[in-house]
C-alpha cells in the first residue's frame, strides 16, 4: 500500500509541490447513491478522527425506500472542539449528475469540488470553487478490475482525500481491513486497490490543494483516556450496559432498531436477555415483566411505535414500574418521513396516555451525551420507581462523534435484584415515602404479598374504589416527579449571564445553537444558551434565568402549531407565563443550520444588524489566502 510522500504509482511525484497549509477543521460532503458506499466513506473519516484524537461530527441523509436513492454523508473533522456537522462543505464530492446539481448550492465560496467525470459536468466558468476533474468510475474499474465494474469507488475516493489532507494510511488501512475483514479475501484486497488507485492519482491534478491539520495538544485532555468512535445510538446501547440493564424487549423500526441489535448482541455476554417481540404492546408488556422481578428493563422505538405502546405505559405510571422507555424520534405524523429527523413527539412523551400519568423525560445533547443520559435515566427509574423516557432522534442517532472514553470501572452499576427479606409492615404503595416493589422471590414477614395491577390501589397494591385513596395515589404519584424536579442540577447555561437574547434548546439542537450564539455574541448581540437534558420535570431556577433576557428563543425541530409555538415553548410559556418566550421550529427534516438559529434570532429581535451578518458568505478553510 502506498504511504505519505512515498510514491509506488509511476509517473506519482515524491512530495507535493508545495508544503501542505494547515488548516483547524475541514467539513467535507460526499454526494452520491446509497449504494455506492458513501456512509462508509464517512464512517472510515470519522473514525480515523476519533482514532487520531481529532473532533468528529457526522451528518447523513439517506433514502427511506429499500431500493435506494439520493443520499449524502457530511464529515466535519479537525482539532478542538467541533459542535455542529457544518452549515456549508469545504468540500464537495459529487458522484453523479444530480449529485452536484443539488449540493453545489452547499459548497462554501473557495471551497473545492471533486467531481467524477465520467458522470458529471459542471457549469462551465464558475469561478467561486476550485473544481477538479477525477475519473473516479474508470479509475476505479482499472485499479480493481473490470469483473469489478464500479464498485470500490467509495474507497478510492477515501484515498484521494487521505492524500489531500495527509492522513495516516497506516490507521485508514487498519479500519478497511477491520471493515471488511469478515469477508471474502478477494473485497479486502479490492478495497486496498481501489484505495492504493485514489491515493496515487497525479497529485499535479490537485493544483497544490494539500492540507494539514493543525497539531493537536493532548495536554487539554481532561481525562487522558483515549477516545472512542460511534452513533447516538451505539452510545445509548451501551450506557444502558454501563448502568446494570441486562433485559429489554423491543420490536424493528427505523431509527431505533440498531439499539435492540446492539443489545441482542451484547446483552447475553452479562448475563442478560433481549427479546424481539412479535409487536410493539408485546414488547413493552415482556419489559415490564423483566422490571417486575427486579431487572430494570429496556424497551423502545419510534414515535409510531410509542404510540402503541401508551396503554402498557400507562399501566407501568399506574403501577409505579421501573422501566427505561427509548424513542428515537423521526418525522411524522404515521409513517412520516422514517429517515429524517424531527422533534416532535415531546408531548407524546410528557402527556401521551388518557389520565393522570406524570412520568419522567429525558434528552440527550449530542453522542457522549446518548451514553450519560441512559445511566442517568436508569439512576431516576431506580431511585423514584418510575418509567423514564429517553427521547433522542435521528441525527444523534446515526451520527458519528468521538468522545473521551467512559470510566467504565467507576461507572458500572451492579444489576443484581433485591430479593432480600422484607419486615412485617413492608407495604410496597406507602403513601409517606416512594414505592419499593418486592420482586416475586422476596420473603415478606406479615405474610401478607402486595398485588401488582393497573387498578388504583391501597398501600400494599391491593385494588380499590375508594376516592379518597385515589386523590392520595394520584397525590403521591405526582410528588414524587416534583421531589425528582427540585433535585435536579441546574441547566448548562453558556455566554452572556443577562441580556438581549436567551436561546434555549433541548436535543441535537444543542451544537448549533451554541455556535450560533458565537455569531450572535461576535454581531456585538449579548445573549446565552440555555440547553435542557431534563425536560419533565424541569429543574428548579429557571425563573429567574428566563427574568434576566429581553428574548427567549426556543429553537426545536417542529412545527409552530396552531398558536406559533413549537412543543418546548409551549410548556415553557404555559409553566412561566413569560410573553417572552418565542419559537424557532423548522419541519424540512433536517437539522438546523447555524445560519437558520442566527437568522431565527434576528428575526424575533427586529436585528437588521444581526440579519446584516449572515449575508457576508463564510468562506472555505480551503479557500487559498
Amino acid at each position: 500500500m502506498v504511504s505519505p510522500n512515498t510514491p509506488e504509482t509511476p509517473g506519482d511525484a515524491a512530495a507535493p509541490s508545495a508544503a501542505p497549509r494547515s488548516i483547524h477543521d475541514v467539513v467535507i460532503r460526499l454526494a452520491g447513491n446509497s449504494q455506492d458506499g458513501i456512509q462508509s466513506v464517512g464512517g472510515f473519516l470519522a473514525r480515523l478522527a476519533g482514532r487520531s484524537d481529532q473532533d468528529v461530527m457526522t451528518y447523513m441523509t439517506i433514502p427511506s425506500t429499500i431500493s435506494g436513492g439520493p443520499s449524502i454523508f457530511q464529515v466535519r473533522m479537525g482539532t478542538g472542539d467541533i459542535l455542529s456537522s457544518g452549515d456549508r462543505a469545504d468540500i464537495l464530492v459529487a458522484f453523479y449528475q444530480h449529485s452536484y446539481d443539488a449540493h453545489i448550492s452547499s459548497l462554501r465560496p473557495g471551497g473545492v469540488l471533486l467531481y467524477d467525470s465520467d458522470h458529471v459536468t459542471p457549469v462551465e466558468g464558475d469561478n467561486r470553487f476550485t473544481q477538479i476533474a477525477v475519473p473516479i468510475t474508470s479509475g476505479t474499474v482499472e485499479a480493481v478490475g473490470g469483473a469489478g465494474k464500479d464498485k470500490g469507488k467509495n474507497i478510492y475516493i477515501l484515498g484521494l482525500i487521505a492524500r489531500v489532507f495527509d492522513l495516516d494510511v497506516q490507521k485508514l488501512a487498519a479500519l478497511i481491513k477491520e471493515r471488511f475483514g469478515g469477508k471474502n479475501e478477494d473485497i479486502v484486497r479490492n478495497a486496498m486497490l481501489a484505495f492504493d488507485a485514489g491515493y496515487a492519482w497525479p497529485q499535479n491534478n490537485l493544483h497544490d490543494l494539500f492540507y494539514r491539520f493543525e497539531a493537536i495538544d493532548l495536554a487539554t485532555r481532561a481525562s487522558g483516556r483515549p477516545q472512542v468512535t460511534m452513533d447516538g445510538n451505539q452510545a445509548l446501547a451501551y450506557g444502558l450496559l454501563a448502568a446494570g440493564v441486562r433485559h429489554g424487549a423491543g420490536y424493528p423500526i427505523t431509527p431505533w432498531s440498531s439499539i435492540m441489535e446492539t443489545l441482542r448482541t451484547e446483552l447475553p455476554k452479562y448475563g442478560g436477555l433481549f427479546v424481539q417481540c412479535e409487536d410493539e404492546i408485546a414488547a413493552i408488556s415482556t419489559a415490564i415483566g423483566f422490571s417486575y422481578t427486579g431487572h430494570l428493563a429496556i424497551t423502545g422505538s419510534s414515535g409510531p411505535g410509542l404510540s402503541l405502546k401508551m396503554e402498557a405505559l400507562g399501566w407501568a405510571t399506574m403501577a409505579e414500574m421501573p422501566l427505561i422507555v427509548v424513542n428515537v424520534q423521526r418525522g411524522g405524523p404515521s409513517t412520516g418521513m422514517p429517515t429524517n429527523v424531527e422533534q416532535s413527539d415531546l408531548l407524546q412523551a410528557i402527556y401521551g396516555s388518557h389520565g393522570d400519568t406524570p412520568r419522567v423525560v429525558l434528552s440527550p445533547k449530542n453522542v457522549e451525551d446518548c451514553f450519560y443520559i441512559a445511566m442517568e435515566a436508569c439512576r431516576i427509574a431506580r431511585t423514584y420507581s418510575t418509567p423514564v423516557i429517553i427521547l433522542s432522534d435521528m441525527a444523534l442517532a446515526s451520527r458519528i462523534e468521538a468522545f473521551d472514553e467512559p470510566d467504565f470501572p467507576k461507572l458500572m452499576v451492579d444489576p443484581k435484584a433485591d430479593l432480600s427479606d422484607r419486615g412485617a409492615d413492608f407495604k410496597p404503595y406507602p403513601l409517606d415515602a416512594i414505592t419499593r416493589h418486592a420482586p416475586p422471590g422476596s420473603k415478606i414477614g406479615s405474610g401478607k404479598y402486595p398485588t401488582v395491577t393497573g387498578l388504583e390501589h391501597d398501600e400494599l397494591g391491593h385494588p380499590t374504589g375508594s376516592s379518597k385513596l385515589h386523590t392520595q395515589m394520584t397525590a403521591k404519584r405526582r410528588e414524587k416527579i416534583k421531589k425528582l424536579g427540585a433535585s435536579l442540577p441546574a441547566p448548562e447555561l453558556n455566554g452572556d449571564a443577562a441580556g438581549d437574547v436567551l436561546l434555549v434548546t433541548w436535543g441535537s439542537t444543542w451544537g448549533p445553537a451554541l455556535e450560533a450564539l458565537k455569531r450572535i455574541n461576535t454581531a456585538g448581540v449579548t445573549g446565552g444558551h440555555l440547553h435542557l437534558r431534563h425536560i419533565h420535570p424541569l429543574p428548579d431556577g429557571l425563573e429567574d434565568i428566563f427574568n434576566r433576557y429581553r428574548k427567549i428563543v426556543v429553537a426545536e425541530i417542529n412545527d409552530e402549531g396552531l398558536y406559533g409555538f413549537g412543543q418546548l415553548a409551549m410548556m415553557l410559556r404555559a409553566r412561566y407565563a413569560n410573553p417572552a418566550i418565542v419559537s424557532v421550529t423548522k419541519t424540512d427534516g433536517l437539522t438546523f443550520k447555524i445560519s437558520e438559529i442566527v437568522a431565527g434570532v434576528a428575526r424575533q429581535l427586529q436585528s437588521a444588524h444581526l440579519d446584516a451578518t449572515l449575508s457576508v458568505a463564510q468562506p472555505s478553510a480551503l479557500a487559498k489566502k
